[in-house]
């Protein structure tokens, strides 16, 4: 139990690094936030795409974890060309990576398990130093927007089937 508390303590520490570039300015929602973040332009791009910008700029919480660039880079072309051209699976995996509610790093180092937007589960870890949502690794974490949280990740998560 001690081994435990020890690790998740010290993955606190290391994910709750300032986030510099990425903080948030008051009064900017997660679309805003995420779209003065060059690192998160493609999220943007393919939110925008999806018809997702009026549901993560309203007045609900959500937990946003957020690929960056460099975890789109990853995805091979062609899987990324059908995500943009089927609007409902691009929606799909987008929403996979939505949590309903505010949920900071803190909570979620204590969790197994949630609920996506999307409707099928994503499993929490924490491995060595690091925290994993599915195998992505949270690089960065509670980038605070007026309707909820963003947490960075290097990995696009894909929902069960896809």
């Amino acid at each position: 139990m001690l081994k435990r508390l020890l690790i998740l303590t010290a993955a606190i520490c290391l994910i709750a690094l300032p986030v510099g570039s990425a903080t948030a300015a008051p009064g900017k929602n997660i679309v805003e936030t995420a779209a003065g973040a060059p690192q998160f332009s493609t999220l943007v791009s393919l939110v925008k795409k999806a018809g997702l910008v009026g549901t993560l700029s309203g007045k609900t919480n959500y937990t946003v974890f957020a690929p960056t660039n460099a975890a789109f880079a990853k995805v091979p072309d062609k899987t990324l060309d059908a995500l943009a051209a089927d609007k409902a699976m691009l929606k799909s995996v987008l929403l996979y990576h939505v949590l309903p509610g505010k949920v900071p790093a803190a909570k979620v180092l204590k969790m197994k398990s949630a609920t996506t937007a999307e409707g099928s589960k994503v499993n929490f870890s924490v491995r060595g130093k690091n925290a994993f949502v599915n195998d992505s690794k949270i690089t960065k974490t509670d980038i605070k927007a007026s309707n909820g949280i963003i947490h960075s990740i290097n990995a696009v998560l894909l929902p069960p089937g896809s």
